[in-house]
């Protein structure tokens, strides 16, 4: 579904992104991990088409998108939840979930509104309300269900957690415990090793702009101390 090798990128004369390879297979749910500050969220954007590659490769689905816009990403089937959630402020929770929504793909079961308040009752609830009026966790939820309504092939989270009170961080991880048993590729960035270990299927770990690691749950397992230190716990 997703290949990435050899990736570089620089904002200005200032290089971040060195050597980072990962891959996501069909139905996969991968983790990107790693501290603060060494690349992660520089590498969805270079994925995605918002910063552009200096060097190294992207693949989507069979097609090579390395170095294209943003918006033809988007429409081969990648969804983004960014870090910082992003969501439309001044629109509701409704309005926010259509803005987004489409079909590309004819799939026999897509995301519509009523699936995504299925996964996310508190939207249901909330439907009229602005989304800026909500709370960290319920925002998290609104950004994950617009995503959703794109009805990607890859859906990709930044920080998936981050910030968040513990009962709204359970929700969320078994909300998308649910995305991967209906099949969803997934790529998580998340420090929460405990839960990622249970629900992912490969883990990759990023070292000032280069994959230093890379490994299933076993692997991750003998590892723990040093993937640990990588990560920061």
């Amino acid at each position: 579904m997703l290949r990435v090798a050899g990736l570089q990128a620089a904002y200005g004369a200032s290089r971040v992104l060195f050597d980072v390879s990962l891959h996501v297979e069909r139905g996969e749910f991968v983790t990107l991990m790693g501290r603060n500050g060494m690349g992660k969220t520089t590498t969805i954007k270079t994925i995605i088409g918002l910063l552009p590659a200096s060097g190294g490769a992207v693949h989507f689905d069979g097609s090579d998108v390395t170095g294209r816009a943003p918006e033809i990403v988007a429409r081969l089937g990648m969804g983004l939840v960014p870090e910082g959630r992003q969501i439309f402020p001044n629109l509701t929770v409704r309005e926010n979930l259509i803005a987004t929504a489409a079909d590309r793909f004819n799939r026999a079961n897509p995301w519509t509104l009523e699936r995504v308040v299925a996964l996310f009752p508190r939207l249901g609830e909330r439907h009229a309300q602005w989304a800026r009026t909500l709370s960290g966790g319920e925002q998290q939820m609104l950004a994950i269900g617009r995503a959703l309504m794109t009805n990607p092939k890859l859906l990709i989270l930044d920080e998936a957690t981050e910030g968040l009170a513990p009962v709204i961080r359970a929700e969320i991880w078994t909300c998308l415990e649910a995305l991967k048993g209906e099949g969803l590729s997934s790529l998580v960035i998340d420090k929460n090793v405990g839960v990622l270990r249970r629900l992912a299927d490969r883990h990759f770990v990023i070292e000032r702009g280069r994959t230093v690691w890379s490994g299933d749950g076993d692997a991750l397992d003998r590892d723990r101390e040093k993937v640990n230190g990588w990560v920061g716990l």
